[in-house]
């Protein structure tokens, strides 16, 4: 890519494909036009005054053009159709993912398209967070696309009766896309728009609780970043991480969304999550205790309302605190989730510190196999360096 496409397509891409398939009602055609648009920015050397406007109207023409080719008629325009600026606003960035979420689909498949067409996550980032391989994610994208394309789903603009059925695919994909933004632990434009529409989205539905314990869980995780790299770029734990350094206006912002979700629904899974979050920015320096016996109660919680692998593996961290690792590690050999770079990684560090130091020496290898996030990479590759492997017998000059 040249200088000026690469930054146009990480800010705008996905909406102008959403924007597409709303306006031509077919999902393939966009993505195909948006490909076509992008090949025809490579070839241009100086970039437009509006980069996302030009890829817009390049992309337009380009499905107009193939629209005829195939001798079919273009629908008529939608005047509720907006051109992508640079900055839109955050009402519409939003109405284009409750546009794009369709209830024909089922949840996983609805959330998935979201992240792929609209926040244009990697097909690998994808598969991760729903626990399957890259084919089989790929697999089911397809299947989508085709289904919508077969039964002739529209895409038309739901109107707010209608959000509710939508709204766990949204907050799936908000969730994911935070997850993928925050994994290196720095600030990108991703992780802003994802904390701009979770809070956009708690004043639209500001009686819905699982929409304020996600906007409060997101803020809460984002209030941490400043504190989340050492002097050599590797991740730090959260509990070995220094609360003065977090951003405490954001944990401000995140309070009244936690106190209005906890009095609406308290053991809703995402207001339990939230709560966990809350418990580790209550910490105002690292002399303060690591709240683990609170963070374990409210896992425990968490697993009666939602069984989740997730939620198991990091129940096994606070376990391995208040317990021991050797417990945690029994728990977290039984999840076997060998796709997963978390399981690999929890299950790497229970083992170093049980002493099984050239198991923890292949856990490690699995994890940095998976391709982690570069500081996550850097934290697990110390770690590893720091295990005590003995050498076979003779290796080490002994007979």
């Amino acid at each position: 890519m040249n200088h000026w496409l690469e930054p146009a397509v990480r800010a705008s891409g996905g909406r102008i494909v959403a924007l597409l398939a709303a306006r031509f009602r077919d999902l393939d055609l966009a993505e195909e036009a948006f490909a076509e648009a992008c090949a025809r920015a490579a070839r241009r050397g100086e970039a437009p005054d509006n980069p996302a406007g030009w890829l817009w109207r390049v992309a337009e023409r380009a499905a107009l053009d193939q629209l005829r080719a195939r001798n079919r008629p273009p629908p008529p325009p939608d005047d509720r159709m907006t051109l992508p600026q640079d900055s839109l606003i955050p009402d519409e960035r939003l109405r284009l993912m409750f546009l794009a979420c369709h209830p024909a689909l089922a949840v996983e498949a609805r959330a998935a398209l979201l992240l792929r067409l609209l926040l244009m996550l990697p097909v690998a980032r994808i598969a991760a967070a729903f626990l399957v391989s890259e084919p089989t994610m790929l697999q089911r994208l397809t299947r989508a696309k085709a289904r919508i394309s077969a039964s002739g789903i529209g895409f038309d603009l739901p109107t707010p009766a209608a959000w509710p059925e939508r709204l766990e695919a949204v907050l799936i994909a908000l969730d994911v896309a935070h997850a993928h933004a925050h994994g290196d632990a720095i600030e990108s434009d991703l992780s802003r728009e994802v904390l701009e529409l979770s809070a956009t989205l708690a004043a639209l539905l500001p009686d819905e609780p699982a929409v304020a314990a996600q906007a409060a869980s997101l803020h809460l995780a984002e209030a941490r970043r400043p504190a989340r790299l050492d002097a050599d770029g590797a991740m730090v734990p959260l509990s070995e991480q220094d609360p003065a350094r977090w951003h405490r206006p954001l944990i401000a912002r995140a309070l009244p969304w936690l106190r209005s979700a906890v009095a609406g629904a308290p053991d809703h899974p995402r207001v339990l999550q939230a709560r966990i979050q809350a418990l580790w920015c209550a910490r105002a320096s690292r002399g303060d205790p690591a709240p683990w016996a609170e963070v374990l109660a409210l896992y425990d919680r968490l697993l009666l309302a939602a069984e989740s692998p997730f939620v198991r593996l990091n129940r096994a961290v606070a376990l391995a605190e208040l317990c021991s690792p050797a417990a945690a590690l029994v728990e977290v050999e039984a999840l076997a989730l060998p796709d997963l770079l978390a399981w690999h990684a929890v299950r790497a560090d229970l083992l170093r510190r049980v002493g099984r130091h050239p198991e923890a020496d292949a856990a490690y290898g699995a994890a940095l196999a998976l391709s982690p996030a570069p500081a996550e990479a850097r934290f697990l590759a110390t770690r590893r360096a720091g295990l005590q492997i003995r050498p076979p017998s003779g290796l080490d000059g002994s007979a």
